[in-house]
Formats: structure tokens, sequence, C-alpha cells
């Protein structure tokens, strides 16, 4: 019995059921990063956003949710590409110039030899992160000034944020996590990250579905002791064994309550005194509460 001539292609069933899943995923994630442009007033009538592109899933996702929700915004802005060619040894340097070409998107490729002056001044062994870091920002920060842009876009998700605020609690002693809209370092410049609710679970998926033409970081993704990476592996245990626990910790970076914490910088400690009328959010550290649901999505566009 000869084997059909479509062995190991998807059927019509199999092909719309994947669709169907696809426009499904699309559709939350455009809500989630439209939910948190509109939260954060991270995009305003007439800007030019500078979407930085990496590449990776993340930063392909947000450039493709950016443009998406720009055609369904009340308001107009402008959207530019920029890829920072680090000169790491193999870089496909063609692949991100043919895809946003063939997207129509606007771009610029940057090629600055970072690549060798992090492998130079950093010890075998250690981690690159900090300073490849550093120096990509500067760039940045430079090359959004050249083109005139007013926000510029990176691709942190929400994993990412609450990846960083273990990691500062960690090895730096800080509450503090990773924000969503801010001003960069040197004052010039606001950074948004529309991602930020959505998680890195979705945008994996969504990369395969929308096949984008990923290029891997070879230059620092290939360490295996990046402390990031171990508290990502953390992270992705404790929400197999307690499903729903990392968002958890996610919402309650948007609950805070500063007399229930130690710094007295942002609560009046000393000058606290009894005032003989009840207050219904006063010591109530230890009670138990059930975890309060998201608030309801806001659609952008």
């Amino acid at each position: 019995m000869n084997a059909p001539a479509e062995l190991g292609r998807p059927t019509a069933r199999e092909a719309q059921k994947t669709a169907f899943e696809a426009n499904k995923l699309q559709k939350r994630l455009l809500r989630l990063a439209g939910q948190a442009i509109v939260d954060y007033n991270m995009i305003e009538a007439g800007d030019r956003v500078m979407v930085c592109l990496s590449g990776g899933k993340d930063s392909h996702g947000l450039l493709d949710l950016l443009l998406t929700l720009r055609q369904r915004a009340p308001i107009e802005f402008d959207i530019v590409a920029v890829n920072l060619d680090q000169k790491q040894p193999g870089f496909p340097a063609q692949v991100l110039p043919e895809y946003l070409a063939g997207r129509g998107v606007p771009f610029r490729i940057e090629t600055q030899d970072t690549y060798s002056i992090v492998t130079r001044l950093v010890p075998e062994g250690k981690t690159m992160c900090s300073l490849c870091s550093r120096l990509r920002r500067g760039i940045l920060y430079r090359v959004a000034r050249e083109l005139g842009a007013s926000k510029i876009a990176l691709g942190h998700h929400r994993d990412d944020i609450v990846a960083t605020l273990f990691l500062n609690m960690f090895h730096g002693g800080r509450l503090k996590g990773m924000s969503p809209k801010l001003v960069s370092d040197d004052g010039r410049n606001v950074v948004i990250r529309p991602l930020a609710y959505v998680n890195e679970a979705d945008l994996a998926r969504y990369a395969e579905f929308k096949k984008f033409p990923i290029i891997p970081c070879n230059l620092c993704g290939s360490q295996s002791n990046l402390q990031r990476q171990e508290v990502k592996r953390m992270l992705a245990e404790w929400d197999r064994r307690h499903p729903g626990r990392v968002q958890n910790i996610f919402n309650s970076l948007t609950r805070v309550v500063p007399s229930h914490l130690m710094d007295p910088r942002i609560f009046d400690f000393k000058g606290l005194q009894a005032t003989g009328m009840a207050d219904a959010d006063g010591d109530i550290a230890f009670d138990e509460q059930p975890c309060v649901a998201a608030g309801a999505a806001v659609r952008f566009g």
C-alpha cells in the first residue's frame, strides 16, 4: 500500500486549528500590550518610537505587536527599528535588514564592535552581561537622539521583571524590579516596556506561529553560570508546582503597601502615632487574604 503523497504535512483540520490558536494568542498579546501602554501612558500622539530589535523572540514580538497596535490606535505615532550589530563571530548581518525591508519597516543597523571590548575586559569564566548591557545602552541612547526618537521600546516581559526583582533581592539587597516606563540614565530618553504584562511562554509560541527569523545571542547566551538563568529556573519550578505563583508575584509589584515594609524613606515610621480611630488599612500584615484578580483589561485602539 502506497503512502499518501502529503504524508507528514498538516491536514486541513490541523492547519485550521493552528490558525485559530495563533489568532487567539495574538489577540491576547495585543490586549496585554495595549493595556500596559495605556496603564503607563507609554506612547503618546506624535511619538517616534525606537524599537530595539536584537533578533530574539521577545524583540521580534514587540515590533510585530506595536506595528499592529499602530494600525488600530486612536493616535498617530511612528516606529523605527534599530539593531545593534556587536560584531559577534558568525552574526548573520543580512537577516534583519532583509526581514525589515520586506515588512516595510524603517530601520537602522548600528555597527559597533562591543564584542571585542567585552571579551577583552571580562575575565574568562565571568559573566559578560553587566558590561555588555552598559555598552549597548549607551550606544542605543545616542542612536535614539540621532533618530529623534521620543521613546525607546525594549522587549522585556513579565518574567524578566519578576526575575529582576529576585536578582536584586538575592544579590543586591534591594526590593527593586524593572520599571515598565522610566527616564534613561542620561536623563534624555524615555524607556518603555510594552510587553510588561506578557509572559515569556506566550512570546515563544507567538514567535513559532509567526516564524520570525530568530538570531540567538552567542556572546552571553551560552554562559551556564548566569545568575538570571538560575532565577528563571527557580521561578519556572515554582510555577510548575504552584501554577499562578509567578503571576501573583508580578501582581504584588503593582500593589505595594509601604507601611508594611521597612523603608523609612517611603513611610514615616518615626512619626507614626496612634490616632484613636479605626483604620481598615491598619495592622493586617498577617491576615490571610485571597489574591485579588488583576483589573479589567483596557484596550489600546
